[in-house]
């Protein structure tokens, strides 16, 4: 798994690239909890490098979508494809999310 942030204006912009899982899902809970304390004006999620993601996957980008709304962050996911869009599809995440 790959993590990146890069901050364009009040826009954050965070590309996860490879597997988002059990494995690899902890490592990225520190980095997305300091986003949030941040508090971001908006964090464009980009997956379109992401290829699989699992429980663990979902419950960090849903932990860090609360943390950025709670604070009045908007929150995009953009780019997401393949075995995680159906994923966020099953869960019903195409409805609280803002995916482009």
């Amino acid at each position: 798994m790959m993590f990146s942030k890069t901050v364009e204006g009040d826009v954050v912009r965070v590309e996860i690239k490879g597997q988002l899982d059990s494995m690899t899902a902890p490592d990225l809970r520190p980095s997305f909890e300091a986003l949030a304390q941040e508090r971001p004006h908006k964090v464009v999620l980009d997956l379109s490098g992401l290829r699989l993601i699992d429980s663990s996957g979902v419950g960090a980008i849903v932990s860090l979508f609360k943390q950025v709304r709670a604070a009045g962050g908007a929150f995009e996911v953009v780019g997401v494809q393949g075995q995680p869009r159906s994923i966020f599809q099953v869960l019903r995440l195409d409805r609280v999310f803002n995916i482009v």
